[in-house]
């Protein structure tokens, strides 16, 4: 049996002095909810977006278990707004695997994006960021992933432990079926502290400052067999990863 270790919470009113002091916090999905301050049930409506995105074409690893969509957005103390669509980048130093390519994923549907709960969650941490490094405005890139089990393995960081190239990354479980696996993992970028743990509840959050943490999270596997399913469909893994830069997006030199 292989240990599976708890999300260290952080308390609502830590979030920030976490990220000051140790460079990541982890928030429960209360915390999340009032956070953005909408309810929980609103957040758990957006997960039905995660039920239609298309395969990820750029997988280097010959693998077809990502299903992705993006979008952009520039967050500023006064409000959100959504970016004409761009190709996602990031540099061979930061993505050994698949940087250095201009990668277009297909959009974030635009009834996901017309939930309240979306803009308000995007801004809300946003405006949280701001008071550890005072940014205005935020160039941000949010991710829906789906990882499933299909092949039998899913790998939610098929580059291994790696940064951004950003200032914070925002990952949040949308939700989990029928898998064991998916362990989340950080470590000091220059030390030699580190931790790992298993975030499992829907809206869990762990944000990263990206200066000074490394992360990856280990592959999926299904409960049975590779090629049985669960309610007629594989295992997967669901998560909203959204990163917020200084000075503009990530762009091909």
């Amino acid at each position: 049996m292989v240990a599976t270790f708890r999300a260290p919470f952080t308390p609502r009113d830590g979030l920030v002095s976490a990220l000051r002091s140790r460079g990541f916090a982890v928030m429960a999905p209360d915390d999340v909810a009032a956070l953005a301050g909408v309810s929980l049930d609103a957040l758990r409506a957006l997960a039905a977006g995660w039920d239609d995105l298309p395969p990820d074409e750029y997988l280097r690893d010959g693998g077809r278990y990502r299903q992705r969509r993006h979008a952009c957005f520039v967050i500023g103390a006064d409000g959100i707004e959504q970016t004409p669509h761009r190709a996602h980048y990031q540099p061979l130093d930061y993505n050994a695997l698949h940087g250095g390519l201009q990668r277009w994923f297909a959009p974030v549907a635009p009834e996901t994006l017309a939930a309240p709960a979306w803009g308000r969650l995007l801004r809300a941490l946003g405006d949280r960021l701001r008071e550890v490094r005072p940014v205005d405005p935020w160039y941000a890139e949010a991710h829906q992933f789906r990882i499933d089990t299909a092949d039998g393995i899913g790998r939610p960081t098929p580059e291994g432990a790696h940064r951004d190239g950003v200032d914070f990354v925002a990952v949040f479980i949308v939700g989990r079926h029928a898998i064991r696996g998916g362990e989340t993992r950080i470590f000091e970028a220059d030390g030699p502290d580190g931790q790992r743990f298993t975030l499992t509840e829907p809206w869990s959050l762990l944000l990263l400052d990206d200066r000074r943490m490394i992360h990856e999270t280990t592959p999926i596997q299904p409960e049975q067999s590779p090629d049985a399913s669960v309610d007629g469909r594989p295992g997967y893994r669901d998560t909203l990863v959204v990163t917020y830069r200084a000075e503009g997006f990530q762009a091909e030199p």
